[in-house]
């Protein structure tokens, strides 16, 4: 089965690999892809990447776990993970919801994340966890 969203068809379980194709993952997308969005925080303004949710089921790492890299920083909840040899963003575990994962829609072969026509930006600068 498949979905369109915009203009961009995907199927339900999608291949998603690093640039050097070390790292290759396993996408459930039933609903296609959801919530895509781009963040303002610090390290998503610097990565660029439009993400879309999956919850933690959602994702299965076929290859490369060996050579995926872990980054986390400040309240070190989230989890960014990367591939140590192209040094691409591949997913990262929320922080604003433990239960998901963020995946690069760059990642996803065959998935052109340019022609999703609505990709507005979430405000991680101002997250509700930093809020007093």
């Amino acid at each position: 089965m498949i979905k369109k969203v915009g203009k961009t068809v995907i199927n339900l379980k999608h291949k998603a690999t690093c640039h050097c194709g070390s790292v290759e993952l396993e996408v459930d997308l039933p609903d296609g892809i959801v919530d895509p969005h781009r963040c303002n925080c610090s390290i998503c303004r610097r990565k660029g990447a439009i993400v879309g949710t999956v919850p933690l089921t959602g994702i299965r790492i076929v290859k490369g776990e060996d050579v995926l890299s872990l980054y986390q920083f400040d309240t070190k909840e989230a989890k960014h993970y990367f591939c140590s040899v192209c040094g691409i963003y591949t997913h990262h575990k929320r922080r604003s919801n433990p239960n998901e994962y963020s995946i690069n829609i760059g990642c996803l072969e065959g998935v052109n994340p340019f022609l999703i026509e609505t990709v507005p930006t979430t405000d991680g600068i101002n997250h509700p966890s930093d809020q007093k």
